[in-house]
């Protein structure tokens, strides 16, 4: 990850334009018209060997013949000539470039090339085969866009230049402007992610939207995402939300979790709310950009008209939205204020003729119920009472937007007295949208995002807390599996593995034939009512597609009989070798219980998924399921199962209790530590899972492994979303005192109040390099809130009062070689050895990690830590680019 040298491209101070043209109608013509008329204040230099003058400038006719260093190039000539015009301008001292040209791909050599040309200069490349970008505060615009963009709050990355453009032309229409116009073409250096990175940071950027097409980098896509998400509003269109995925053959985990869905589940433990079309865009980012995320949506609707309210409920519900229930002190308030034929229920219907001093009292009075979170206000036109007046009488309740401290959306039907009327709203901060099914929509919109919000902020344990499991039991079933050169698990083995990790399953005794079977039976009966017979084999894993299930059993002999049936079955399909023997179950009856399915299959882009929802023999017809990127913990298992419609009959109706929701939590915990510990598994299904007020327990599980996976150590490196390092906790004592030494979360946001406040503004200049009075909340967010895929902090906390003492943080480079790391102890607890102790720490997860080098940058009167760096091993030498600096430098090959 990385944006290295990109400052070139959205804040240049000269430019190199490749290609310019003066011939009427060409690319670099339009090109060229459009930068000078944007007004970029720096130097521009045209290259063009045809040209000697081009807008009143000179033209070279070589990138070597400029007399300067360009900050920025754009570069469209003829896709043969780029490679060697990268070279020139790498040479030159350029760092940065946006290659319009087409033509430039696999096939040809010509990316390749391209990139070899670039890379010993760390040269950036955006495109090939864009549209352009545009950056109004810089007065940038290196694009063949039609129209000039308004300055403004958004960014937009696209990955199709028609997308981009149209986006332009409607910006036009409707007077939104934008931060940053990036078409990103072929993405063969820079990527989306690499924009995601860069934009977090800007703070002329309030909020990123993104169209794509592809995720070719998952995980750095991913942990881009989330850093950015954490600061800022993060939209993204996902274009193919109906290609068939493929289906894989071995379980049905496989066939109902397709790309798409993945795609929902990743961006939204991304914190990244995801919409439909370009329709929506605008209304999207102006409602999440407005609110903080909230715990809960529970929404209720104040109108003057009683259809329009039922209208937005309707549209409401087909959104997943939830209505909040008013209590009996707002019925009452209510009461007191509104005619005696309100409706008496959310919707709160005022009646038509409502004046606005009625508007106010009543929304003021919706506003105190502690169950309402969200209010959505309306307004029809009637004869009796002013759309204008009520605006100003809604408009005088709210504050930035918020009534009583509440989200509020508003919806103003009707023409020129209504459209006066959202004038009056806006101009108070309040979003208001045209119809009900809009205003339900923006609704949608903040519930989602706020959803998403929340798993963003969950890090699991690379080890759930509440899994008890035995992986040495799983590893060496997984040994002798792969030591057969199978693939597929039995029944009786992918039980055992599932049962090593808690999963209740039922005893199961595996048989040949004849006498054997009779025995186990009647063993089996002595405990239960009915016994089931099925075919064991290593290489048939449906059973029940080849007769080889039978169920009801109430006799051995009846067991010896449907042994011997499922065996000619076979023979008549000719499929008699493929018999390893037979299994015998107690059936469990457990009336009521819900038939359930949960697995793992292997996302092609995104890696191991887990799955979670209503199963048995209808499964893939049904369709009720929900997708989730492991690692999971117990909120994010909770949310899993609550975003199937079987979640809500798990929680129990009429004379049916709820299921056991601990054990659900159990289960869906237990496959993610599975998918954790073993990069082997290809697959999972558990079908049905049974669950009922008595727990839960797997009837059917087909597992698939890589042989060649089984001995990978974990955790997964397969994974997208990188768990918790626990590994990486320890305690150690300093002086006496015991401290606990462990990776940042996000909830050690709490702790820096305090610690800041033992910290002297010297060290604090020091560790930053600059005097800082106050750290933002949302500086505090993305020091707390990491992936641990490209950034780790350790924090060193008092063992006794859990106090934070200590922290120290490290940054890795693109290309995963060389990490600066930042070291930070409270003034008060400095010399005690806690610096030293974090700093070892660093450096051993540095090597483990398979870092070549850290670095850090230090004023030269840090002279504590300069000499700590030289004891430690650094060598500190004075750093080239400002000579009040030193640079300390590690070299972990050295050290190991």
């Amino acid at each position: 990850m990385t944006i290295r040298n990109m400052e070139h491209a959205i804040a240049p101070k000269s430019l190199v334009v490749v290609g310019a043209s003066n011939r009427t109608g060409s690319l670099g013509k339009v090109v060229m018209t459009n930068i000078l008329a944007a007004g970029f204040d720096g130097e521009i230099w045209p290259v063009n060997p045809k040209y000697t003058e081009m807008g009143g400038r000179r033209c070279f006719s070589s990138v070597e013949e400029i007399d300067g260093i360009p900050d920025f190039a754009v570069v469209m000539t003829p896709a043969e000539t780029v490679p060697k015009i990268i070279d020139a301008l790498g040479r030159k001292g350029t760092r940065a470039g946006l290659v319009i040209t087409a033509g430039l791909d696999e096939a040809n050599g010509l990316k390749q090339a391209m990139l070899d040309a670039a890379r010993p200069f760390l040269f950036r490349v955006i495109g090939p085969n864009t549209v352009g970008m545009i950056v109004p505060s810089a007065k940038l615009n290196a694009s063949f866009a039609h129209l000039p963009v308004k300055a403004g709050g958004i960014a937009l990355l696209s990955q199709s230049g028609a997308i981009a453009t149209s986006l332009i032309d409607w910006a036009a229409d409707t007077g939104a402007g934008f931060s940053h116009i990036v078409s990103l073409g072929d993405m063969a250096d820079v990527d989306v992610g690499d924009f995601l990175d860069l934009l977090a940071g800007d703070p002329k950027c309030r909020a990123i939207v993104m169209y794509l097409e592809s995720i070719p980098n998952p995980r750095k896509f991913l942990s881009a995402a989330r850093a950015a998400a954490r600061l800022k509003p993060v939209v993204a269109i996902k274009a193919g939300r109906h290609v068939e995925a493929a289906k894989a053959a071995a379980t049905h985990t496989g066939a109902l979790s397709g790309a798409d869905r993945v795609v929902d589940a990743a961006l939204r433990r991304a914190g990244v709310l995801r919409i439909d079309g370009l329709a929506e865009l605008f209304d999207a980012v102006e409602t999440i950009g407005r609110f903080s995320p909230l715990k809960r949506a529970q929404v209720a609707i104040v109108t003057n008209g009683g259809g329009a309210g039922v209208l937005a409920v309707d549209r409401l519900m087909d959104l997943g939205c939830v209505l909040a229930e008013l209590g009996p002190a707002t019925i009452r308030s209510l009461d007191a204020v509104l005619p005696g034929t309100w409706s008496r229920a959310n919707p709160v219907d005022i009646i038509g003729d409502a004046p606005p001093e009625r508007y106010r009292l009543a929304i003021e009075a919706v506003a105190a119920d502690p169950a309402v979170d969200v209010l959505i206000i309306m307004n029809c036109p009637t004869g009796l009472a002013s759309p204008v007046d009520a605006a100003h009488a809604v408009a005088s309740a709210a504050s930035s937007g918020l009534i009583s401290g509440k989200p509020a959306l508003t919806c103003w039907l009707g023409g020129q007295a209504a459209r006066e009327g959202r004038q009056v709203l806006a101009a108070a901060g309040l979003t208001s949208f045209d119809t009900p099914s809009d205003v339900a929509m923006a609704m949608s919109y903040l519930s989602n995002w706020s959803d998403a919000q929340r798993a963003l902020a969950r890090v699991p344990n690379g080890v759930s807390g509440n899994v008890v499991r035995d992986r040495q039991a799983a590893l060496v079933i997984f040994r002798n599996v792969a030591g057969q050169g199978r693939r597929m698990l039995t029944e009786p083995e992918a039980k055992a593995v599932i049962a090593a990790y808690g999963i209740p399953v039922p005893e199961t005794v595996v048989v040949d034939a004849g006498d054997m079977v009779e025995q186990a039976a009647a063993r089996l009966l002595e405990r239960s009512a009915k016994v089931a017979v099925k075919l064991l084999s290593k290489t048939l894993t449906h059973k029940s597609d080849v007769g080889g299930v039978a169920l009801d059993i109430e006799t051995a002999a009846a067991a010896r009989l449907a042994v011997d049936e499922i065996s000619r079955n076979l023979k008549q399909l000719g499929l008699e070798a493929a018999v390893d023997g037979f299994t015998l179950q107690p059936m469990i009856e457990r009336k009521g219980a819900h038939e359930l399915i949960l697995g793992i299959h292997r996302d092609p882009i995104f890696g191991p998924v887990i799955l979670f929802g209503a199963g048995g023999v209808s499964v893939e017809v049904v369709n009720d399921t929900a997708i989730a990127l492991p690692p999971l913990d117990d909120l994010l298992a909770a949310d899993v199962i609550d975003r199937t419609r079987v979640g809500r009959q798990l929680a129990g109706y009429r004379d049916r209790p709820p299921a056991d929701r601990t054990a659900l939590v159990s289960s869906l915990n237990a496959i993610s530590q599975m998918i954790v510990d073993f990069s082997c598994i290809v697959a999972i299904d558990i079908n049905p899972l049974l669950a009922d007020d008595r727990g839960v327990i797997a009837l059917d599980a087909r597992i698939e492994i890589d042989p060649a996976a089984v001995e990978c150590p974990s955790p997964n490196p397969n994974l997208a979303i990188r768990p918790y390092p626990a590994e990486w906790e320890k305690e150690f004592l300093i002086q006496g005192k015991d401290y606990r030494l462990r990776p940042i979360r996000p909830a050690d946001i709490s702790l820096y109040p305090s610690f800041l406040e033992k910290v002297s503004a010297d060290d604090i200049r020091l560790r930053f390099l600059a005097p800082r009075k106050s750290f933002p909340d949302q500086m505090l967010i993305r020091l707390t809130q990491i992936d641990y895929e490209r950034e780790m902090a350790f924090v060193a906390l008092d063992g006794n009062s859990g106090e934070l003492a200590g922290i120290a943080r490290l940054y890795a480079d693109p290309d995963h070689e060389i990490a600066e790391y930042g070291l930070l102890v409270r003034t008060d607890l400095q010399g005690h050895g806690i610096g030293w102790a974090l700093l070892a720490h660093l450096r051993d997860f540095a090597m483990a990690d398979g870092l070549r080098r850290i670095e850090g940058i230090m004023l030269s009167e840090n002279q504590e830590m300069l000499k700590m760096c030289r004891e430690f091993g650094f060598v500190v030498e004075r750093y080239k680019q400002d000579p009040r600096l030193f640079l300390a430098s590690l070299d972990l090959r050295r050290s190991s």
